[in-house]
């Protein structure tokens, strides 16, 4: 499916700081339960994101990540995710983060 680039803009894609990862022993596949810092505009938001694979919760704090920021929030479980973390998967279909390779103010918007 091809979408315009209308389509894309109304996706908004931000720049966060990670500031705290929790295991997520209620969700039916391996996740972390994320806070993350999307600057003044945004504010602090939650996401749940399936990346036990790569990561431990003590190397995600201080890291940027790159989410969806305008999809409504979304149950899982009794956790409510606000943002949709984004990644790619490796060869063996486990999350990689998608990342900014330098950094940038939190909340910045996609280009």
């Amino acid at each position: 499916m091809k979408i315009n680039m209308d389509d894309f803009q109304r996706v908004n894609i931000h720049t966060g700081t990670i500031t705290g990862t929790e295991p997520f022993p209620e969700a039916r596949k391996p996740a972390y339960k994320l806070t993350i810092d999307f600057g003044p505009e945004i504010g602090i938001k939650k996401s749940s994101a399936q990346i036990t694979t790569h990561y431990q919760p003590e190397t995600l704090t201080g890291k940027q990540v790159m989410a969806v920021t305008n999809f409504p929030p979304r149950q899982i479980g009794k956790f409510m995710s606000e943002v949709l973390v984004l990644g790619f998967s490796d060869d063996n279909g486990d999350i990689v983060l998608a990342q900014p390779d330098h950094p940038v103010p939190n909340g910045q918007k996609m280009h």
